[in-house]
């Protein structure tokens, strides 16, 4: 069986697909690779989207000898070795390091001081942006770059490339399905096809869907994709946006989300973003956070998704927010105000509202201050209104 990713892989900086802002001929990676420049570097990304090769590319750009490894099985003694090997040499390796998020501590150590004294050059690679897990040293003595997801068109390039090569005919059905399933993961894409060819039979979608029953999803347990993905739910619901929200709710299940953990997001968009706009939202989301906890998956994806839409249709305010924010800030800053006499517990001339039929007026601050601004946005409007109403204002 052919090993396509092997035949495949990039050799120089000009065969490297979806990544033109770090590999097309004015990037600055390139240049900084070509004009031999480049300082330690770490790359991050999701799975399949060229890191490793991108690292032997600069190997041979440099004329660097290349080690590589893997940060789960990496010992000490093995980089001590090679340090030992280039001390004092004009020659400078290239020591790459995959999954470097994994490095321990004492691993990072022993990096720093080749690293300061660039007797060698240090690459990695991680799924996960490795600023949160590199300790300040080490970050203050690299450079970051981000790898995308490849995209549906590179991906194509790549396909056709790999069936021409081989003499391999797809229909449109099966073309669509091996790149739309793969989830912007070449690597994955071209292993499909390797093993789909491996059976020798035609190539149908038929075939492909029973290899790979749903399409590959970047999950949601890395770091990055998890937060990205929940940031996008959360602004999709305040942007009203129903479709692009249960897009990506669909994203955090099938990667695995727990379903508390959404429904406990959703709360606190209730108040934050829909607020008095919409008071029966927070007990709705609330009432949804209690249903999963009790329920789980995969009937809670239902109940998720009716407070997911509930909220986009919801008009939205963030009044709420806003005076809370306001309120302590001024709080913070030293805006202490006596509390007035017929307010304190043991008070004194305390005028109780519902002997005046629901609101009288009297004293609350001992000097004015201006938090809540009622928005002209569903329920709050008429909440503005009475207040408004009542006071005079």
């Amino acid at each position: 069986m052919a090993d396509f990713t092997y035949l495949l892989r990039p050799k120089t900086f000009d065969d490297v697909v979806g990544q033109p802002h770090l590999c097309s001929a004015d990037a600055p990676l390139r240049s900084l690779c070509e004009n031999n420049n480049l300082t330690h570097s770490f790359f991050y990304g999701p799975p399949g989207c060229g890191k490793t090769t991108l690292a032997r590319i600069i190997a041979d750009v440099l004329d660097a000898p290349f080690y590589e490894f893997n940060a789960t099985s990496l010992k000490v003694e093995q980089l001590r070795k090679i340090f030992d090997q280039y001390e004092g040499s004009l020659t400078k390796p290239l020591v790459f390091i995959d999954e470097v998020h994994r490095l321990a501590k004492n691993q990072q150590e022993v990096l720093l001081p080749v690293m300061e004294k660039n007797s060698v050059l240090v690459i990695g690679a991680s799924t996960e942006n490795p600023y949160f897990s590199l300790t300040a040293a080490m970050r203050s003595r690299s450079l970051l770059f981000e790898l995308h997801s490849i995209g549906y068109e590179a991906l194509e390039a790549l396909l056709v490339k790999a069936c021409d090569k081989e003499g391999i005919t797809l229909d449109e059905e099966a073309r669509e399905y091996l790149i739309a399933s793969s989830g912007g993961d070449a690597r994955a894409m071209l292993k499909l096809l390797e093993v789909s060819t491996a059976l020798k039979k035609p190539i149908t979608l038929e075939l492909l869907k029973s290899l790979r029953p749903a399409a590959q999803s970047l999950g949601s347990s890395e770091a990055g994709v998890h937060y990205d993905l929940a940031s996008a739910l959360i602004k999709s619901i305040r942007g009203s946006d129903p479709d692009a929200a249960i897009y990506y709710l669909a994203r955090l299940i099938e990667g695995g989300e727990p379903p508390e953990f959404i429904a406990r997001r959703l709360v606190i968009l209730a108040s934050e973003d829909v607020g008095n706009a919409n008071p029966q939202a927070l007990t709705l989301c609330t009432s949804a956070m209690t249903s999963v906890k009790m329920i789980g998956y995969p009937e809670s994806r239902i109940i998720l998704a009716q407070a997911v839409i509930y909220l986009c249709a919801s008009p939205k305010s963030n009044s709420a927010y806003n005076a809370i924010n306001a309120a302590q800030s001024a709080v913070k800053n030293g805006v202490i105000l006596d509390i007035p006499e017929h307010l304190r517990q043991q008070h004194k001339g305390y005028l109780y509202p519902h002997d005046f039929g629901g609101w009288v007026e009297q004293k609350y601050l001992s000097k004015p201050l201006k938090f809540v601004e009622f928005k002209n946005s569903g329920y709050e409007a008429k909440m503005g209104e009475w207040i408004e109403k009542v006071w005079g204002k």
